[in-house]
């Protein structure tokens, strides 16, 4: 009954204003590049103001134009539909992987576990980005390589696995390489089997990613050179490293890295504290699918934990796999009634009604004051926290199944009272309305970027949207007739007449110039 109340919640938990924000910057990169695609007609070679761009593959902006194309419009709600049917997806891979080994209610927590950690129902799941779609791609990965290898079905092992690796290279580029490459050499050495590696089958899988990956860059390659291609995904993938950082920033990251991640993953990585106990190891050992996650969770974490310049939400391919871990480990402490299992329970006993009663706030906030239904918004979802909060207390055995609920009602909650305060208060809805307005104002005239002014890509996708016209950049020797973009702060005054102003969500300057040249 709590688990089918909680589905039935996280569909409009996810949707619930999701298209109310405007958009973040790399939200913007994706869904113009896609806008560009169906403005130019050209699906094969990205571009971004005209211009090829090289930093990703185009997998993940064919999905967003279908969805544009479903819901007949380019906007905030169909450009992160795709993640929601992602995050969705992924969790029903989790849950048909897990209650192979496990009862459906362990799957069913582990799957929900993974959708309600803070970083993904708090933010990732709100977002038009790659990394959701791109983590569930990996982590299937993951899944292939455990399941196939312990049937020793190992042409379906690299067949699927690197299929699977080229559709995250298609959506990512290289870093779905780095992850087939670290998971099948650590695992492959752990149990012995080094030498399956230069097997025939091995060489079969290899085949299956050239044809797919290969076959789409020789169809590139008849619209642009390769040339700069692959650089580009190189310098992609290592410019958040020691290399570009160097080993002072490197230390601190080393040293911080952990914290910011159990902060980033709440409220589930306070399970980390069952870590502690000198036979974690040994208890860890004891099931061979929860040492997979393990090791490969260690393995694939050390790039990341080595550099600098690293979100979370790169991460999420990995939380289901130390989350399973943490759950395995509640099992054991619940049953020894261990000092680390009260002490959980009490933390959460005590979050729990603090929240709940938080939830009252906005009968007393100037902010929310005059909204229509604000008595039946407010206490219905606080009176629903609190009893989750109650039943958290009373129902051991489903504590972590009433916790889950808990978090998707304080996600309703949240969707409808504070994504509405942020809009309002947010310079970023400012800025889209003012691109839009000055999108719709020069649509039907010639529109620039002037040279070497900075854009940002979501008043760009913005701009370009409401215009239906691709901004190109131009350059002196190629100046045409028309408006333009101008950084006030590279060009002077005395280059162009300034006619409009164009606000800017980024940087000390919050706006630049539109203006005709002199």
């Amino acid at each position: 009954m709590v688990g089918l109340l909680t589905v039935l919640l996280l569909i409009p938990a996810l949707l619930i204003n999701l298209g109310l924000l405007a958009f973040i910057d790399d939200e913007g990169i994706r869904s113009l590049v896609a806008l560009e695609m169906k403005l130019s007609g050209n699906y094969i070679t990205p571009t971004l103001h005209g211009i090829y761009y090289y930093n990703k593959p185009p997998l993940y902006n064919w999905l967003l134009l279908i969805s544009f194309e479903l819901f007949g419009s380019f906007n905030e709600w169909s450009a992160r539909i795709p993640t929601v049917v992602c995050l969705l997806g992924y969790g029903a891979t989790i849950f048909y992987f897990f209650r192979k080994h496990y009862s459906d209610r362990v799957a069913f927590i582990n799957a929900l576990v993974f959708i309600t950690c803070g970083r993904v129902l708090f933010w990732d799941s709100m977002l038009a980005l790659i990394d959701t779609g791109f983590s569930w791609v990996m982590f299937g990965l993951f899944m292939v390589i455990y399941h196939e290898f312990a049937k020793e079905r190992f042409l379906r092992l690299f067949g699927l696995a690197y299929f699977l690796t080229a559709v995250g290279f298609l959506l990512k580029g290289l870093p779905a390489i780095v992850f087939l490459g670290i998971s099948l050499l650590v695992y492959f050495v752990y149990r012995g089997r080094f030498r399956k590696l230069f097997s025939w089958q091995h060489l079969v899988g290899m085949l299956i990613f050239g044809v797919l990956v290969g076959g789409y860059y020789l169809i590139y390659h008849q619209h642009n050179s390769l040339e700069r291609v692959f650089t580009t995904l190189v310098s992609e993938s290592s410019k958040r490293t020691v290399v570009r950082f160097g080993w002072k920033e490197t230390m601190v990251h080393l040293l911080s890295f952990p914290f910011e991640m159990i902060y980033h993953f709440l409220p589930w990585t306070v399970l980390a504290i069952y870590l502690i106990r000198k036979d974690v190891v040994q208890l860890i050992r004891r099931d061979s699918f929860i040492t997979f996650n393990a090791l490969l969770f260690l393995a694939n974490i050390l790039p990341y934990w080595s550099s600098p310049e690293v979100y979370p939400r790169y991460l999420l391919m990995l939380a289901p796999l130390i989350f399973s871990v943490f759950i395995y480990l509640h099992g054991i402490h619940r049953s020894e009634n261990s000092w680390q299992y009260r002490a959980v329970n009490g933390l959460f006993l005590f979050i729990c009604p603090v929240i709940a009663l938080a939830a009252l706030a906005p009968l007393f906030l100037e902010s929310t004051a005059g909204l229509s239904w604000l008595y039946v918004r407010t206490l219905l979802p606080a009176f629903c926290l609190g009893l989750c909060a109650y039943y958290f207390f009373r129902d051991k055995p489903k504590r972590l199944l009433w916790l889950i609920l808990f978090l998707v009602i304080l996600r309703i909650d949240f969707d409808q009272f504070v994504l509405p305060d942020r809009n309002r208060n947010d310079f970023g809805d400012a800025v889209r309305q003012s691109a839009i307005d000055t999108g719709r104002r020069y649509a039907d005239q010639p529109f620039y970027i002037y040279e070497h002014s900075e854009t940002q890509p979501a008043t760009s996708f913005y701009l370009t949207n409401a215009r239906q016209g691709i901004i190109q950049r131009l350059y002196p020797d190629s100046l045409a007739t028309g408006t333009y973009i101008f950084d006030p702060r590279t060009y002077g005054d005395s280059l162009y007449q300034k006619v409009d102003e164009l606000k800017v969500r980024h940087g000390e300057l919050k706006y630049y110039d539109v203006g005709i040249p002199r």
